[in-house]
């Protein structure tokens, strides 16, 4: 029996995928090349009870990955949001949220922040000052507790495939459990030694919502590699550099040392964050290091 499924869960080469009647079954790719993330759409061909193999993919509408010089990590497709999710308590990266957020844009994803452990207020000030940049790029952002009250979040996620994004023990595994219950997401206490969270999601997997979507809970983690990314893919992906794109006086301005450049001049006329420009040049810098170490320069 052939039929089309949705894949919910990806574990090395073996797949969970759900049929449109709702029957599960374990699949493995046909042939030795493995390239499926958890959401895509596929052709598959049950085998026994329960098993089956995948024959086809179904053109994406979105993939999100993460790249270094060596390989790629694909994380989710088709989505159509990015929640990135952050805490009061551990700290986490500015950083990672940029580069999470230029790999949302570079696939014209929704963005939403999600500030979760709102009840542990002593460093509640401190996260939100260390939000504000995006927020006033237009990124929107949600303050909540798991805990206590998940609702705001809700009505964000009914109609979307949410990708929710985070370092380890932002709390993604909680609202997961919050959102959907019967999801039993496993979670741990965070290591306050190391001020970092234990990765507790090893894979990423779709959770269907009852209000229709549904929210794919991906692995903590602490890097975010766009080596995929060209230059102006990731200059496009800034979103406030948009409005001085071609204005600088060199058409291969690289934004950095050279004069007449309507990134910097903004940048110093406070315009565009000098942090956010800085970001920029680094991603910018690694990504074509990256490349020309796969390239064996």
């Amino acid at each position: 029996m052939k039929g089309v499924g949705t894949l919910m869960a990806a574990f090395g080469r073996q797949y969970e995928v759900r049929s449109e009647t709702g029957e599960i079954l374990l699949c493995v790719p046909r042939g030795k090349k493995s390239l499926f993330a958890c959401g895509d759409r596929v052709q598959y061909a049950a085998t026994g009870p329960g098993q089956g193999v995948i024959e086809k993919l179904i053109e994406r509408s979105s993939l999100l990955y993460r790249s270094d010089a060596w390989r790629q990590k694909l994380i989710a497709a088709n989505a159509t949001q990015v929640v990135l999710v952050v805490a009061t308590e551990p700290s986490f990266s500015d950083e990672f949220l940029s580069r999470c957020i230029c790999a949302a844009e570079s696939q014209h994803l929704k963005v939403l922040i999600v500030l979760n452990k709102t009840d542990l207020s002593a460093n509640l000030e401190a996260a939100r000052t260390q939000l504000a940049p995006f927020v006033a790029l237009g990124y929107p952002m949600l303050e909540l507790s798991a805990l206590s009250d998940v609702e705001l979040l809700r009505a964000r996620l009914v109609g979307e495939t949410s990708l929710l994004v985070g370092q380890s023990g932002m709390g993604k595994s909680t609202l997961t459990n919050a959102l959907i219950p019967e999801a039993r997401a496993e979670t741990r206490e965070i290591s306050e030694v190391l001020d970092t969270g234990k990765h507790t999601t090893t894979f990423a997997r779709l959770y269907p919502l009852p209000e229709g979507g549904g929210i794919i809970d991906s692995p903590g983690m602490q890097t975010f590699g766009l080596v995929h990314l060209s230059a102006e893919e990731l200059e496009e992906s800034f979103r406030e550099f948009r409005p001085y794109r071609g204005e600088c006086r060199f058409r291969d301005c690289r934004h950095d040392a050279e004069p007449g450049c309507a990134l910097r001049e903004a940048a110093d006329g406070g315009k565009i964050d000098p942090r956010r420009l800085r970001q920029f040049l680094q991603f910018r810098n690694e990504c074509e290091q990256g490349r020309r170490m796969a390239q064996g320069w």
